[in-house]
């Protein structure tokens, strides 16, 4: 953290984090006996309550980019889980039918005869789980219909999910208690001792909490999962043409997030031994969504920091203020210093860092992206040397087995219309790209070229038409499912994920390729290891294709490269899909001619690894050196079709170009 004149812990050598960490974990748990007394420890046991709730919310806001202002809800239904389940709310009947988890200790007898109930006393340790699956099944049931919704839209939905828990649990007596709340809920006890109200054993099972969500966010994180998660977040239509099914992924999100808050809940009811609604009202999630920005937006220490700090802000530092500034007020006799209190203010100071925040330190405390990499000069200056053998035998090889597996990669386009409201923007267009053949699309701004891409890949829906590739009706596809069916394509404006790695960018292509899931990505099994290790050393192989462009700019943020180098980046991540027909989207546009020049005898090579390409370019230099058809459309219709320097003497075809626009040729 170079601002903050600390060295970032991510330059550390790995024994040294090592070292670091263990340092502070022994600190950590030598703490209740260091004599600070039992509110200190209670403040401790509280900051691990919340930095396990910003790890949850981190999840959702920080890695995934959904704006949640309701979720102290999932807290709240953590909370009242293991409240009802442990306290004497609720009183059925007495049956046989209970006699069973009479056995096992999860119920017992009150009264004799008729009049006899039942008296839940669901172990703590039982709930902290199942008030996790609990609280992430409601997440699922919350955002299925929702997450379909983005940006303010979708803070307003959770905005109001936030503030329909509390009030249920107010007017739902008979289950809650009402505004009264649940009193007399059992404290945890192990081998029979009690926990009771000493803040110390809460102090360790809020430490374990922590360092259990710490483990899974930071196997997450780097992860297929996680990497799928921020793709959503930075540009949720590009990750979806890289093979990812976003509302899935954002649901996953939302449900570990949940689960992250349900446990927590269940752990600060067990030690507070009561729950009203008030507890988790809209300044809980405020609060905590405070704690992520102020810690870095993704950044799972960050999120740690975060909450430790505004904790201590509430719990100790505020207090302790306000006394000095009422003595203060008493020496000067000033009746409002005599009695400020500042913790009643604490929802505006927490509102003041938010701004601080946003407006000056956007990435926080920890940022959670580190892609300030400095190149030497030899690496920048160095010859371009391209080939990338085992690349192109990989490649190779997916597109003969695809071709084994199945029809041939050939695309066909049947009278293909798309309309956007009075304009048609495509009428009745056909187009074939014959398999291993290579088919450039050309014409002036604004003719359909663009929405004829965006039509066969998904993004767009056409009135009418049908899109077949490889004996596959592609219309009515999600744009994942059509990545799948081996088409992947780049844009016409730049779509990578800025603030991720060429590496990272890179992986995200090769997404529907991996197969780990969340519970194999956390446990850390052989095969997923093997996966991701396989995944970086393809990476590096296709990255050799451009020679040295990328290759010593691995580390670096895509945002911090050339224009030129993030075209081939954005393409190093389609070929990363492995795909039978390659969409390029004017790959050469912001080049200069000799490296245009160099891209178009790199895409000339595409062919002989099997692949089918189907171009957009302006540049008809780099048309004629490439492509075997050339279609020219003009006002959303087919002008003209055939080889390029046929094409290129068609008088419609310069009329056109010559009334609206310029031939780099």
């Amino acid at each position: 953290m170079k601002r903050l004149g600390l060295r970032r812990l991510a330059d550390l050598p790995p024994r040294a984090r090592q070292a670091l960490f263990a340092a502070l974990l022994i600190v950590l748990l030598a703490f209740p006996f260091l004599d600070t007394g039992q509110a200190n420890i209670d403040i401790a046991a509280n900051c691990c309550a919340y930095a396990a709730l910003a790890l949850g919310l981190n999840i959702v806001v920080g890695f995934t980019g959904l704006l949640d202002l309701g979720y102290a809800a999932f807290f709240a239904i953590g909370a009242y889980a293991y409240g009802i389940l442990n306290s004497y709310q609720l009183h059925p009947p007495w049956s046989a039918a209970w006699q069973q988890l009479a056995a096992i200790g999860f119920v017992t007898k009150l009264g004799v005869g008729a009049a006899a109930t039942v008296h839940f006393i669901v172990p703590f340790w039982v709930m902290l789980p199942v008030s996790a699956v609990i609280a992430a099944g409601f997440g699922v049931a919350f955002g299925a219909p929702t997450l379909r919704l983005k940006g303010d839209y979708l803070a307003i939905v959770t905005l109001g999910f936030g503030e329909i828990v509390p009030i249920v649990a107010r007017n739902w007596t008979w289950l809650t208690n009402g505004a009264e709340g649940l009193n007399g809920v059992g404290p945890p006890s192990v081998l029979g001792h009690s926990f009771g109200i000493d803040s110390t054993p809460y102090y360790y099972v809020g430490l374990a909490l922590v360092l259990f969500l710490l483990f899974v966010s930071l196997r997450l994180k780097p992860s297929r999962i996680g990497r799928a998660w921020m793709a959503v977040r930075e540009d949720e239509i590009a990750a979806s043409a890289m093979g990812i099914h976003t509302t899935r992924l954002k649901l996953l999100a939302f449900a570990m997030g949940a689960g992250f808050a349900g446990m927590t809940g269940t752990f600060y009811i067990a030690k507070l031994q009561t729950a009203t609604p008030d507890m988790f009202d809209l300044p809980v999630s405020i609060m905590v969504l405070v704690m992520i920005v102020l810690g870095g937006l993704g950044s799972v220490w960050g999120a740690i920091i975060g909450a430790v700090l505004l904790q201590l802000l509430q719990a100790w530092f505020l207090p302790e203020l306000s006394v000095v500034v009422q003595s203060l007020g008493t020496a000067l006799r000033s009746p409002f210093l005599s009695n400020l209190q500042l913790t009643s203010a604490s929802e505006l100071i927490f509102g003041i860092i938010l701004v601080t925040m946003m407006l000056y330190r956007r990435d926080g405390l920890v940022p959670a992206t580190r892609n300030e990499v400095k190149l030497s000069f030899a690496q920048q200056d160095a010859a371009v040397s391209r080939g990338s053998a085992p690349a192109v035998a990989r490649l190779s090889a997916a597109a003969a087995k695809a071709a084994i597996a199945g029809p041939p990669a050939a695309l066909a386009v049947r009278d293909l219309t798309v309309r956007f409201g009075g304009l048609v923007a495509l009428k009745s267009v056909s187009l074939d790209v014959p398999a291993g053949g290579v088919v450039a699309v050309i014409g002036p701004n604004g003719s359909g070229k663009s929405t004829l891409f965006n039509s066969i890949t998904g993004l767009v829906t056409p009135s009418g038409g049908s899109v077949e590739f490889a004996g596959q009706e592609l219309l009515g596809r999600r744009p994942d499912q059509i990545l799948r069916y081996g088409v992947a394509r780049t844009f016409q404006n730049i779509r990578l994920f800025p603030n991720l790695t060429v590496m990272e960018n890179v992986l995200i292509g090769q997404h529907s390729h991996l197969a780990a899931g969340p519970a194999s990505i956390v446990l850390g099994l052989p095969h997923v290891r093997a996966e991701e290790r396989e995944a970086r050393e393809f990476v590096l192989e296709l990255l050799g294709l451009f020679g040295n462009r990328l290759i010593p700019r691995i580390d670096q943020g895509v945002a911090q490269l050339s224009y030129a180098n993030r075209r081939r980046v954005e393409i190093a991540r389609a070929l990363a899909a492995r795909p039978r027909l390659l969409m390029l989207d004017e790959p050469t546009a912001g080049m200069n001619p000799a490296e245009s020049l160099e891209l178009a005898e790199q895409i000339a090579g595409f062919r002989k690894l099997g692949l089918t390409v189907l171009l957009v370019e302006h540049k008809l230099d780099v048309v004629t050196r490439l492509a075997d058809n050339v279609v020219v459309l003009d006002y959303g219709e087919k002008l003209a079709e055939g080889p390029a320097d046929e094409v290129r003497r068609n008088e419609a075809v310069i009329e056109a170009y010559i009334g609206r626009g310029t031939v780099h040729a």
